[in-house]
């Protein structure tokens, strides 16, 4: 387990003081002047010998993202977008971090802006977190007084920070709609290229990064990259924030090492699952949006990037959705079908075909109204769809089809036989 001292959110749980003295107290604003003499260049260079990969879902390496800014400003200015509109069923980690530390977000905004040489940065707030964002306020209004930010600010570094409340699309999570509704538009992807990095916020060089991730950038700068780097396992480095619900009996937001164990997590930290660990049916654990996977592969998998993906889902979002065998998983199912059919934004034919057809087929399918081929049918369709979209809403859509096709295949089938049997009756 994760050692007290090795945790970087030190109020997760907002036992502490959640304002700017409290923030002091715990090692936030320490020097972060100290910071910023670094140069852009080397608190990148930091950030990529750190090994920290994107905690918003896709793990991309977040030192080489911020590599991709252009190295001067030129006519146009540069931007960090931060992406707070956490909208993946499952997951509530950033919204305590801004609820209860929002201190380590405002900090690392500074940080992550300057090595990208942007003098101003938004926040872009889910719909829904009414007090996540005036907890968040609070914190950039504290900032501002201190003259931790701003113009002439004691770090000398111009910067202004913008908290924008959204109004609560899950489409908007996706980094290019997210940067369309903060220009006033309809919340619809872009097309990519041109990047952010080139072509972003207002057609200027942008940045879009996780809370998480740039949270932890302060922390890691004043410890070093070797001591985040140790931390975890080779490629899959450092500390995490996992969001574990369902059928535990301690449903809790934890911060642990890269690599844990899923089931020494969920014992360790949740009471284990709901009647017994032989009671457990499938984790879904990475957010709504990867496939389940079968307890018999539950027992041994480590929880990082790349284990998760050797067993043919991901880590995502790293919201883990316990489910004992009292679930309906195909129903379960259906439930986030529904979800992604309804959150499509409806721009590419086959998302917004697609995922009302996957969920159609899949209302059938739970009462056993069906025909044992359509499930080979859905699982072609749903191949149609991944991989064919402007964004990944398609393939969130198809995976945890996919899932429950791979893994639990024979109680569809013995659903289907039931109802027909019935129906002959």
């Amino acid at each position: 387990m994760l050692a007290d001292k090795d945790r970087i959110f030190t109020n997760l749980y907002g036992f502490q003081d959640v304002g700017l003295e409290g923030a002091k107290k715990r090692g936030q604003w320490d020097n972060t002047k100290a910071i910023l003499e670094l140069g852009p260049e080397g608190i990148v260079d930091i950030m990529k010998k750190s090994g920290l990969r994107g905690r918003g879902g896709a793990g991309f390496p977040t030192g080489l993202k911020w590599s991709f800014m252009p190295k001067e400003i030129k006519e146009r200015p540069h931007y960090l977008v931060v992406n707070a509109d956490e909208s993946e069923p499952g997951t509530c980690k950033d919204r305590d971090i801004m609820r209860n530390d929002p201190h380590t977000l405002v900090e690392g905004c500074l940080v992550a802006s300057f090595a990208m040489r942007a003098h101003a940065c938004y926040i872009y707030v889910r719909g829904e977190f009414i007090r996540e964002r005036e907890a968040l306020q609070r914190a950039v209004d504290e900032a501002y007084e201190a003259r931790l930010i701003g113009k002439n600010n004691i770090h000398g570094w111009d910067f202004d920070l913008y908290v924008h409340h959204g109004a609560g699309a899950y489409i908007c999570g996706e980094e290019t709609a997210l940067l369309e509704s903060l220009e006033g538009k309809k919340g619809q992807p872009r097309l990519k290229p041109p990047f952010p990095a080139n072509v972003g916020l207002y057609g200027c060089p942008t940045t879009v990064n996780n809370v998480e991730s740039i949270a932890v950038a302060p922390t890691i700068i004043r410890r070093g990259a070797a001591w985040f780097a140790g931390i975890g396992r080779p490629n899959n480095t450092g500390t995490k924030v996992f969001c574990i619900s369902g059928h535990v009996n301690k449903p809790c937001n934890v911060e642990e090492e890269m690599g844990i164990p899923l089931r020494e997590l969920i014992d360790k930290h949740c009471g284990g699952v709901r009647g017994g660990w032989d009671n457990l049916l499938a984790v879904i654990p990475g957010g709504a949006s990867v496939p389940l996977l079968p307890k018999n592969i539950c027992d041994d998998v480590l929880m990082d990037f790349d284990s998760l993906k050797a067993v043919q889902t991901g880590l995502g979002t790293a919201a883990v959705i316990v489910m004992d065998k009292s679930t309906d998983v195909i129903k379960a199912i259906q439930r986030l079908a529904y979800f992604y059919k309804h959150e499509s934004c409806g721009q590419c034919t086959p998302c917004r075909e697609g995922t009302g057809w996957m969920w159609r087929v899949m209302t059938r399918m739970v009462k056993g109204d069906a025909r044992v081929g359509e499930i080979d049918l859905l699982q072609e369709v749903s191949k149609e769809i991944e991989g064919h979209t402007i964004c990944a809403l398609g393939d969130a859509a198809a995976w945890p089809i996919q899932g429950l096709i791979r893994h639990f295949r024979p109680e569809i089938e013995k659903r289907i036989a039931d109802f027909s049997r019935l129906a002959a009756e």
